[in-house]
């Protein structure tokens, strides 16, 4: 394989931008595929949408991966959700790959989704092209999208190219970096045929390029120098100087088209070749994990990373993205970044340390798989009957390195499930042992008390469609709960603490004592719980500071108020006391928990509840009462934006009062109207609400006890 000639990117948006659309067209044009089909047609629903459930609702719920030949070059190319429910699957995508188109739409330009895709590509640094999809939609406006990208989304944006026309009248493209026209002709667009550029756009064209070249020069002194003398720049020169800025991540290359209408779609794709990096393109740094060992057993800083070489010959260090569970085994989407893996060789999983033979390894197409019998530096492949976890590394023997692992978000909403008949009990443990493994962003819980299965996530539609996939996959009619919000508890006042734990039986007993503070960390806090150690002259011996620490951790699984985790707590011990015979890590531990406990009930303890923040899109006319109807939801109206007839409205709203929001807004816009939420932020609760909350919650625990019994 030719590192050169190899691109791995990903296609994010928004909820309906045409992701997969525009994927399916990457797939006809490059002779991936014969025959165009469409997300919600009536042939079988687009390629990449090979779930039953995706093709019923037009949405896509887990990314596939594909690999096109374009211009002798090789395109890994990875279709991800829109909806915010699946955002691991971006999140994960976006961790091993090493450009991305972003995808936006001509009318509804930068939405909510958008900036979340935004903030992922940018904690992973990775470089990408903006496609404003949707050039042919009524009320399309480029430049008012362009605007938008830079305002929202705080970066450079480039155009690359001008429209000729928009919505019903949107014709061709003008390539602004080699001057001339460019048509889709034919059925499907298939023969690109480039023209000189009509008389009626030269002088725009003339304009909007000098703009292009301007904005350039900011990162080139040698376009600054060339643009003063007046000399001619090469279109080489223009290319070279557009890749080099993008992958320094100083400017975004902005190019439109509409997939629907398959126009715009190769030179796309010849832009992902000119402007995204390649494999060899990418610094990518990896943890030492002796060198790690060594450092925190000496107290020294963490080590320097190693950066990794996109060189076949170097020892393997490569990375399992996703993990999807099938009859025959774990299938495990697994990015190379050094060396090479090889059918039937054995390798370490770095965070086990155990020695994993890779069986058979597979390229794969949507749901369809070709066998390989060896992968290289660079490459996206997938190992068969491998079993490990997203985000394990996996390395030859002469090295032992880690890769930084992937972001999971926090689960917001939990559902009480269990079977309806008694012999679907393992089908169903299966089932959520299955899911779980497979993205990180669903939890699995018991509660002691009920014994009841809790299973958490993102919102009500990821949690719904893993409902129907039970239903579907495994034949378990479940009984479901009501959705609950996972609150939070958090300290407002700081408490002193002076605890004993005391307990002397005959034979050895145990005894600890701390003594110290628990304070409530700043609201903004990244950390939920901070242990600080003041003890001095050794009050208490070194050993048994860590199962304090470990103590005062346990109990904040269940708080005071209604048994929600416990955050935004700093929790400080400044003296106490041991006994030469009766104290151990055990008994420190212990004592660290009651005191933890007892001292919470002290500490003016507040409830968080999960903040959405919420975009709706409705036609003008219904702006009033949806604002209107928020504002009874406790609601937080941010901004309210007019376009073309319809109203988008960007709000902060508590997930308590968003249960049934979408039947709500059905209603009250005649079904015009359309929403998308993701979570902000933890807020506390306003002190009545919180008092029903509680005085709720304990009624319903009183209740399973009752029913338990």
């Amino acid at each position: 394989m030719n590192k050169l000639k190899h691109r791995n990117i990903g296609i994010s948006a928004h909820i309906d931008s045409g992701k997969t659309t525009l994927t399916e067209r990457i797939l006809y044009y490059s002779g991936r595929i014969h025959r165009m089909q469409e997300v919600k047609g009536n042939d079988g629903g687009a390629t990449m949408d090979f779930m039953d459930l995706e093709r019923e609702r037009g949405i896509t719920i887990t990314s596939a991966a594909t690999s096109v030949q374009w211009q002798d070059h090789t395109i890994n190319v990875i279709d991800t959700p829109g909806h915010v429910d699946f955002t691991v699957e971006v999140e994960r995508s976006l961790r091993v790959l090493d450009g991305a188109i972003l995808v936006l739409c001509a009318v509804g330009g930068v939405q909510s989704q958008s900036l979340t895709v935004d903030r992922q590509m940018k904690r992973y640094h990775v470089p990408r092209i903006a496609f404003i999809n949707k050039m042919d939609r009524i009320g399309a406006d480029p430049q008012k999208v362009i605007q938008q990208i830079k305002d929202k989304l705080g970066v450079t944006a480039v155009p690359l190219q001008l429209n000729m026309g928009a919505g019903t009248e949107f014709v061709g493209l003008i390539d602004l970096v080699e001057m001339n026209a460019r048509f889709y002709d034919g059925n499907q667009g298939e023969e690109l045929r480039i023209a000189e550029i009509p008389d009626d756009y030269k002088e725009a064209a003339a304009a909007a390029r000098q703009e292009m070249l301007e904005t350039l020069s900011l990162f080139s002194d040698e376009l600054m120098v060339a643009l003063l003398e007046e000399t001619e720049i090469s279109t080489d020169t223009i290319r070279q100087l557009i890749r080099e800025a993008t992958l320094t991540q100083e400017i975004t290359p902005v190019l439109m088209g509409t997939a629907y209408k398959n126009k715009g779609v190769q030179t796309l794709l010849d832009s992902v070749i000119s402007y995204l990096p390649g494999p060899c393109d990418r610094e990518i740094t990896a943890i030492d994990i002796d060198a790690q060992r060594k450092a925190d057993k000496a107290g020294e800083p963490e080590p320097p990373r190693v950066t990794l070489e996109t060189d076949d010959t170097k020892p393997l260090v490569c990375m399992a993205f996703k993990t999807v569970l099938e009859a025959f085994g774990q299938l495990t989407y697994t990015r190379v970044y050094q060396g090479q893996i090889k059918k039937g060789e054995s390798y370490i999983n770095s965070r086990t340390g155990k020695k994993v033979r890779f069986g058979r390894l597979v390229r794969m197409h949507a749901d369809e798989r070709e066998d390989v019998d060896v992968a290289e530096a660079g490459d996206i492949v997938a190992v068969v009957g491998v079993d490990c976890a997203s985000g394990d590394t996996f390395c030859a023997d002469s090295v032992e390195y880690a890769l930084e692992n992937i972001f999971v978000p926090e689960a917001v909403l939990r559902l009480s499930i269990e079977p309806l008949a008694r012999d679907g009990a393992d089908k169903l443990s299966k089932a959520l042992e299955r899911f779980r493994r497979e993205d990180p962003t669903f939890r699995v819980m018991t509660d002691e008390e009920t014994g009841q299965t809790i299973i958490a996530g993102m919102g009500q539609l990821h949690l719904e469609i893993y409902i129907e996939r039970i239903r579907r996959e495994y034949k378990v009619e479940c009984m479901v709960g009501e959705p609950r919000v996972a609150y939070r508890e958090c300290p407002t006042k700081k408490v002193e603490f002076n605890y004993k734990h005391k307990k002397q039986t005959g034979g050895s007993g145990q005894y600890a004592h701390v003594v110290g503070e628990i304070n409530p960390l700043p609201e903004d806090s990244e950390i939920p719980y901070e242990f600080v150690n003041k003890v001095t002259q050794g009050r208490i011996p070194k050993e048994y500071i860590a199962p304090i620490d470990a103590g005062f951790k346990r109990a904040l699984d269940k708080g005071p108020l209604c048994e929600c985790e416990v955050v935004g707590v700093q929790a400080t011990v400044l003296d106490g006391s041991y006994h030469d015979v009766d104290s151990s890590e055990m008994a420190f531990n212990i004592c660290g928990f009651n005191c933890m406990r007892e001292n919470l009930k002290n500490a003016g303890m507040a409830l968080l509840e999960p903040i959405m923040k919420l975009e709706v899109e409705v036609p003008d006319e219904y702006q009033g009462s949806v604002t209107g109807h928020l504002a009874t939801k406790r609601g937080v109206i941010h901004s309210s934006d007019t376009n073309m007839g319809f109203c988008t409205i960007i709000a902060e709203v508590p997930l308590a009062s968003m249960f049934d929001y979408a039947n709500e807004l059905r209603s009250m816009t005649q079904g015009k109207g359309g929403f998308s939420m993701e979570f902000a932020k933890y807020k506390q609760v306003p002190k009545s609400i919180q008092e029903e909350v509680v005085t709720r919650r304990r009624a319903e625990k009183a209740e399973r006890m009752a029913m338990a019994h």
